[in-house]
């Protein structure tokens, strides 16, 4: 199917899941943080189920191809991987410098990075019970991870960097070996600190995919709108990711207004474009989503091209990120119709 459509990762939680004002209120957190959750822990596992089966229907209603878990049981997209990973003392948090300049509590790194056990497999099995559609699950990116951590071991980051890269492949092969048809990686920090990304990144984030077969995607981008609302008109890094073995590489174009030619730097690669604005409360018209994709399309092959918003939709309202995945989904029929010469759904 040409223009295939999905989401970047998340979906909103509901109110009565989690405590939204106060999610919104502070920087996405990078150790757990179990004061969000508006339920009780002994109740807590079958609420994130209901709540996650509330977005894979959502996701379907709305007409998505490629279907997420929501990341409905994540305090963020990153904490809950990051968090159980031996290595890390999460009970006597470090601190660290978010990609907006102020200081986050993180992990601090006290021994060396291993994954103990599957953190995302599961979710993903209960994900495939519930849908017959293409799955995707996302972790967080070893770059990243090693971003938002502090690091009293390694004796350089890179190092720390290249471990967490380790515990990512290992989860990554067990996500496949579930049953995952697409595994995304959100590396939002390469853009954010570019020169370190040149430095060790790519190289975490290719030791992360060694020896991977499934569909693979790196998830880069400027941040939640939510939280970062500024936006420049180009990637700081970006046509790096053709060094890389990734299949997709997913960027935001709608609320940046992203100059595309810079798409031309990753041939071969599958482009998850952004053409949601997060940032605007005003769900876009089904013109207004194909007129944004083809601005893509003076760069990418047809074939080449997956639909999706800017970044999660976790910090939107409900009722208004159903209503741009439908408008989303209507955009890609309408380029569906004229590349293909008729509509195939």
């Amino acid at each position: 199917m040409l223009f295939p459509t999905t989401l970047v990762g998340s979906y909103p939680q509901p109110e009565w899941l989690i405590d939204r004002k106060k999610l919104a209120g502070r920087f996405p957190p990078r150790v757990r943080a179990t004061e969000l959750w508006r339920v009780p822990a002994q109740y807590l596992g079958e609420a994130q189920n209901d709540a996650t089966v509330l977005a894979i229907r959502a996701q379907e209603k709305a007409g998505l191809d490629i279907v997420t878990d929501g990341e409905i049981r994540r305090e963020s997209y990153s904490n809950r991987f990051a968090t159980a990973l031996e290595g890390v003392d999460i009970d006597n948090p470090g601190s660290a410098l978010d990609r907006s300049g102020h200081p986050n509590p993180v992990p601090r790194i006290v021994g060396k990075i291993r994954r103990k056990h599957a953190v995302e497999v599961d979710d993903l099995r209960f994900l495939k019970r519930y849908t017959t559609r293409l799955t995707k699950i996302t972790l967080p990116g070893p770059f990243t991870m090693s971003q938002q951590a502090q690091n009293d071991f390694y004796p350089s980051p890179a190092e720390a960097a290249m471990d967490y890269a380790a515990a990512v492949n290992e989860e990554i092969r067990d996500l496949f070996a579930a049953g995952a048809d697409v595994v995304q990686i959100d590396e939002p920090y390469m853009q954010a600190r570019p020169q370190p990304a040149r430095e060790y990144g790519l190289k975490a984030l290719n030791r992360a995919l060694e020896g991977i077969e499934g569909t693979t995607a790196v998830h880069i981008c400027f941040g939640y709108a939510a939280v970062i609302h500024e936006r420049p008109s180009g990637y700081s890094f970006l046509p790096e990711f053709a060094q890389s073995p990734v299949k997709q590489v997913s960027i935001e174009t709608a609320q940046s207004n992203l100059d595309t030619a810079v798409l031309k730097t990753l041939p071969g690669k599958k482009i998850m474009v952004g053409c949601i604005d997060l940032n605007d409360m005003t769900v876009e018209s089904p013109g207004k989503v194909a007129e944004r994709l083809r601005r893509a399309l003076k760069y990418v092959k047809p074939e080449d091209v997956i639909v999706a918003p800017d970044c999660g939709m976790k910090y939107l309202p409900r009722e208004v990120a159903d209503a741009k995945m439908r408008a989303m989904v209507e955009g890609a029929r309408i380029l569906r119709a004229e590349y293909s010469g008729k509509e195939t759904r």
